[in-house]
């Protein structure tokens, strides 16, 4: 992101420089100097900045949950380690090594972390503004991870069924081209439901979806234009949506090829799919300005996070924070 912090250079340059102060001290002990509190005070920084900045850069190759687990793993081993070798054997008075003090006070920190957002609920910040009006650029969010089942950190596998996704809900889940990455829409369309979209009405199973108009929302990303919005009653979620007058309903140039490509039709009023078993057609409240189902497919069962259900900050409106989202 153009003028935005380079935490991945951060994060080396944290870390070449933490493993510096670590090199300078083992060399310092091999040589017989002894270690003064300055040295000591540096290894006791150095060790959880290094720690840390290695874990962000991991960031970069697979998802948060799995770098927590690692995490727990190391820490857990380090601390185990010193717990049934390493502490027996030190003399009275010995203190501690600075890299078990680290690992002991973070490994409990690290557990609760991981349970809590593996099986309870996970935060979230919306990046885009594909589903104003009913969330905005810079709403932190949590999202409920057992509404829909049990499901095993990491791999993301379903072992215990709970409740099915409803039409309305608003969910995170695994974007299906890069399942690196999270997306937040709105379910639309569930296994075997007929999804049609033209001149910019919804109709599910042949039934229109209920709208009625609802004043405006002045959007500040497209020069402050003020775009008509609706409220839509999709299943038990009675929500608002947004649409930009001037544009179609479905832009067929970024219409891409997806599996189950051959269950969609489109033309230049719209286009309607069939979702297929196991999946769900997704579509954001900005109807207009949003990248969903109708470009890029279908979202498996297995690529679901969980239900989005409140807003708990944003700094640039503090009127959002307890925003329940419908």
């Amino acid at each position: 992101m153009q003028g935005g912090l380079d935490w991945e250079m951060i994060a080396m340059i944290a870390a070449a420089a933490s493993a510096a102060v670590i090199a300078w001290d083992f060399v310092a002990a091999r040589t017989g100097s002894p270690r003064s509190e300055t040295r000591k005070g540096l290894l006791e920084v150095a060790w959880p900045v290094l720690f840390i900045a290695v874990m962000g850069m991991l960031l970069k190759f697979t998802d948060f949950a799995a770098v927590l687990l690692l995490a727990a793993v190391i820490t857990g081993i380090i601390w185990l380690w010193d717990a049934k070798r390493a502490r027996p054997r030190r003399t009275a008075g010995e203190p501690e090594p600075v890299l078990v003090d680290m690992a002991r006070a973070f490994f409990p920190v690290i557990v609760v972390v991981f349970l809590i957002r593996s099986f309870w609920v996970e935060p979230f910040k919306i990046p885009s503004g594909s589903m104003k009006p009913t969330l905005l650029v810079g709403d932190f969010i949590l999202v409920n991870k057992y509404t829909y089942g049990i499901r095993l950190p990491v791999i993301n596998k379903k072992i215990i069924d709970i409740d099915p996704l409803a039409r309305g809900d608003v969910v995170v889940f695994r974007y299906p081209d890069d399942p690196s990455v999270d997306y937040i829409k709105r379910v639309v369309g569930l296994p075997g439901d007929k999804v049609v979209y033209r001149n910019k009405r919804l109709t599910i199973n042949g039934q229109a979806i209920a709208w009625q108009q609802d004043g405006f929302y002045t959007d500040s990303e497209l020069n402050y234009l003020r775009l008509p919005t609706f409220k839509e009653t999709l299943g038990h979620h009675v929500h608002k949506i947004m649409i930009v007058p001037a544009q179609p309903p479905v832009d067929l140039a970024q219409v891409r090829q997806f599996p189950h490509r051959d269950n969609c039709e489109y033309n230049d009023d719209g286009f309607a799919c069939t979702v297929p078993p196991g999946e769900y057609f997704m579509m954001g409240d900005n109807r207009d300005q949003s990248s969903d189902s109708r470009y890029w497919g279908f979202v498996p069962d297995e690529n679901i996070k969980g239900r989005a259900f409140l807003v708990w900050m944003n700094f640039g409106d503090l009127r959002r924070i307890g925003t329940r989202i419908e």
